[in-house]
């Protein structure tokens, strides 16, 4: 309760001086009131712990009052209208206790209504173990890169800089230093503050092509040899799609954009930064898989892969098509749910398009078995990815590692003002206006995002000794069950159809695939 006793002192102290005001002048009145009202605006201004304390001195304790009572006023007026949010209350505290080092464990048990439709839980083993040694790591790139990565089951996800200001760009890249896992750039380019925080970088180039660009917004190949060459990025990551707003192309408000930004990214100022909805390196699948070798080969070797949101699952089959006959393919691919989150994104395009990420992620992972490749390419998920269970979910439905951005960002201190869109987040992590990105302190919340980070992998190794297992990949579907009606309840293995290793390389192909299948061709992706 530390965080109260400056606004307890502060009361206290006028009380006593307005019962005093009764006996002496209003000028003492005024006094009382002004003199603990200034020291508690100085007090709050200067710490470093609290980004709405620090950009909203005084009035910002009315927040930690709301919190202080909940759960009634803090959620009514707080989180009434979100939870359709990117976080819901219940994991946003989780992210919170984990970041700061608080006790993450509740009394009174489960805090769900098991007996809803989409409760999920796993099943557990009278065989328990207990996980020991340092977390695994996943190895991408191995046998077809001469620099391949071992990456974290869990990283950083991709925000570029200008969509969060230069202070969150810190935190995160010198929390993941801290941790050992990768940070991902987003479409915005590598800035000065990825480099200064030291964290491993997954450099994601865009539609518009930012960073490695010509003026006319064609990929410049001697910019991005300079960049990728560099020690500190150890992965290339081609944005096809975002989950958020697939086929739309990223935005960056003009509001948001200065000359700092628009020099990194070689664009001009006082204009909307909007990315084209495709790429203009390549127009078929064929051309994506000899763009990612030149990728490849430009950045002297290291893991490229592609990220994307499942649309037409055609243009997919298409993809897989092109690799088995080329024999070219990714070194991974980033399978981002039509749930993903984004600063800025129209609202029928971040409610209404893209596959969610449990549909996409299965398909993904049954289209690479069905054409076996599966052994050659590794899966990374995104998609509101936020606890351990999150994690073991996702992966024993296809992914080996997984992404996470709205976890980062509250464990940085976001607070879901939902103001990302027009500059003016109130605790500095989205905007870049100076008096509010001073707000945030890039030293304090690194340490949160590296507490984060361990104590949810930690989680994950937890569930997957309750299972039984010594290995997240072992991990399977049958494991975990989701209630489906009042008194339904189905295994993941009954919810989704998986596919044997070749079933899509022969003709007749299985029926959930015979359609889209037959469509595919290598040479177009619709």
């Amino acid at each position: 309760m530390r965080k109260y006793f400056y606004l307890s002192a502060v009361i206290a102290h006028l009380l006593v001086w307005l019962a005093g005001a009764t006996l002496w002048s209003p000028f003492y009145w005024g006094f009382a009131v002004v003199t603990p009202l200034t020291l508690l605006g100085l007090h709050d201004a200067s710490q470093k712990k609290r980004a709405v304390l620090r950009n909203f001195p005084v009035i910002g304790h009315f927040r930690y009052l709301f919190e202080a009572i909940r759960p009634e006023m803090y959620q009514y007026f707080i989180e009434s209208d979100t939870d359709g949010a990117p976080i819901n209350r219940e994991n946003r505290s989780l992210i919170y206790q984990r970041a700061k080092g608080e006790l993450d464990t509740l009394p009174f048990g489960t805090q769900r209504d098991v007996y809803a439709d989409g409760y999920e839980w796993v099943n557990h083993s009278l065989n328990a173990r207990t996980w020991e040694g340092p977390p695994p790591r996943v190895m991408i790139g191995e046998g077809t890169c001469e620099k391949p990565y071992a990456a974290s089951l869990l990283n950083v996800s991709a925000m570029s800089f200008g969509a969060l200001s230069k202070n969150a760009v810190l935190a995160l890249s010198r929390g993941a230093k801290l941790g050992g896992f990768a940070h991902n750039t987003g479409e915005g380019g590598i800035s000065p503050y990825h480099i200064e925080g030291g964290a491993d970088l997954i450099w994601q180039i865009g539609t518009g092509y930012f960073g490695c660009r010509t003026p006319d917004g064609n990929f410049d190949e001697d910019l991005f040899r300079a960049k990728a060459t560099a020690d500190q990025v150890k992965m290339i990551e081609l944005k096809l799609s975002q989950g958020a707003k697939p086929g739309h192309g990223g935005i960056l408000p003009a509001a948001k954009l200065t000359p700092e930004i628009a020099e990194i990214r070689h664009v001009p100022l006082g204009h909307d930064v909007l990315s084209p909805p495709a790429h203009k390196a390549f127009s078929d699948p064929v051309g994506l898989l000899k763009f990612v070798r030149r990728l490849r080969e430009l950045s002297g070797g290291k893991p490229v892969g592609f990220k994307l949101c499942i649309g037409d699952q055609t243009e997919f089959l298409a993809i897989c098509k092109a690799m088995v006959e080329t024999r070219l393919h990714p070194d991974f691919i980033t399978v981002d749910g039509g749930e993903g989150g984004t600063g800025a994104a129209p609202l029928e395009f971040s409610n209404s398009i893209g596959t969610p990420l449990s549909e996409g992620l299965v398909f993904v992972h049954n289209a690479l078995v069905g054409f076996d490749l599966r052994d050659k390419v590794k899966v990374i998920c995104a998609g509101k990815v936020v606890s351990g269970f999150n994690m073991a979910a996702r992966i024993a439905l296809g992914a080996d590692l997984c992404y996470s951005a709205r976890a980062m960002m509250i464990a940085i201190g976001c607070i879901q003002a939902r103001r990302c869109n027009s500059n003016h987040c109130p605790v500095g992590v989205a905007t870049q206006a100076p008096g509010l990105v001073v707000g945030l302190d890039p030293d304090d919340k690194a340490k949160r995002v590296h507490r984060y980070h361990e104590e949810t992998v930690h989680s994950l190794l937890e569930i997957v000794g309750a299972t039984g297992n010594t290995d997240p990949s072992q991990l399977t579907p049958d494991l975990f069950h989701r209630r489906i009606g009042p008194s339904e309840v189905r295994c993941f293995d009954e919810i989704y159809d998986f596919i044997e290793p070749g079933a899509l390389l022969y003709d007749p192909v299985p029926e959930s695939f015979e359609r889209a299948w037959y469509r595919a061709s290598s040479d177009r992706f619709r």
